[in-house]
């Protein structure tokens, strides 16, 4: 037992200084091929310049030693070439073996589609009608330095992935906005997400466990707050965490043909930005000036209707890095937000937006 955690202890302190450490089949192949080919590397750098430290120690001057006077040699030249030659053809084979096991998607158990936005995730498990947005959850208090750090500092979301151990996973990729990169380091998924294209990866998990990652593609000034977070549940502990989102999604369903009410807009339209606003405009509606400005007395949120409802749906013409929302959320979820910005956060401007409004403007 001792020896099982010193070997765990070992292989923990090991991924400090070189790759995670290997959760699939596939991350094993990268993990080995890399330790080969640097073996390889440190065998040429300790021939290459042994043999020149020999010639220069050798054949120095001061031992006496006359320079040759040649301009060519046709064997040592056919060795040099022969032998970088067969170096490259065995480091080929490896390397192309685990490249066909990267690409190998076909008969998943199940298939998960990751869109990339900025600066989130989203999951859509479309055999099960299930779909969330994964953000970071990393306290502002921390980003400021007002608070200490632990030891998953940006690499914590509010909704991971979650997936069944020992199940192969198809992950279909895409973008909604500018290229993204999904990567799992200890998976040894490392996919562009690029708008308009959808590319596929798949993993094979073979433990339950948190496995953390990041956007690996400099996707705009948040990039950095954008992690990737899977969960690994057991087959039984998956299906109950499936069970719950739809039990969720169903309580939360609403009828995009009804007329609602103030206070039942208003209800749902808090869970909506709670999700999806608050962090950037945070919570009060303070905002975070002047790249996420105030809510709170704004312009925006207590001018025209129509306005509000254009940004929200199409995005910040002046500034970029309010997402067009339209593409992500219902005519419900649309409606709900912005009749509780109008009418929460300190404003009170008692008008509202129905999801019928929303669902005329998309025409």
């Amino acid at each position: 037992m001792m020896a099982l955690i010193s070997v765990a202890a070992w292989a923990e302190e090991a991924s400090k200084y070189n790759l995670q450490t290997p959760q699939t089949v596939v991350a094993q192949e990268i993990f080995d091929l890399h330790i080969l080919i640097m073996w390889v590397c440190v065998a040429i750098f300790v021939v290459v310049f042994g043999v020149m430290f020999y010639a220069i120690w050798k054949h120095r001057k001061a031992a006496g030693h006359q320079a040759a006077h040649f301009h060519e040699n046709t064997k040592i030249e056919i060795i040099w070439t022969i032998i970088p030659f067969a170096i490259l053809i065995a480091m080929a084979i490896p390397s192309t073996k685990g490249i066909l096991s990267m690409r190998d998607t076909e008969n998943p158990d199940m298939t998960v589609k990751v869109t990339g936005y900025q600066w989130k995730w989203e999951y859509d498990y479309p055999a099960d009608g299930v779909k969330f947005l994964s953000m970071l959850s990393t306290p502002r208090a921390q980003i400021e330095n007002k608070e200490a750090k632990d030891e998953h500092y940006l690499l914590e979301v509010d909704h991971p992935l979650v997936v069944p151990v020992g199940k192969k996973v198809r992950v279909l990729i895409t973008a909604n906005d500018v290229i993204h990169s999904w990567s799992v380091p200890a998976f040894g998924i490392k996919q562009d997400a690029i708008p308009g294209y959808i590319k596929d990866a798949w993993f094979r998990a073979e433990r339950p466990g948190t496995f953390r990652g990041q956007c690996s593609e400099l996707c705009g000034k948040d990039h950095g707050f954008m992690p990737v977070v899977v969960e690994v549940k057991s087959q039984e502990d998956y299906d109950k965490w499936m069970a719950a989102q739809k039990a969720k999604l169903a309580a939360v369903t609403m009828d995009p043909n009804k007329t609602y009410s103030l206070d039942e807009l208003k209800a749902h339209g808090e869970k909506v930005y709670m999700t999806h606003c608050a962090a950037c405009h945070q919570p009060t509606g303070a905002g975070m000036p002047p790249t996420f400005p105030a809510l709170t007395g704004s312009p925006v949120a207590t001018g025209p209707k129509a306005a509000h409802i254009d940004i929200v749906m199409n995005g910040g013409k002046k500034n970029p890095a309010m997402p067009a929302w339209a593409k992500q959320l219902n005519d419900v979820d649309l409606a709900s937000v912005i009749t509780f910005e109008r009418n929460a956060l300190g404003n009170h401007t008692g008008d509202m937006v129905q999801p019928a409004e929303i669902k005329a403007l998309r025409k």
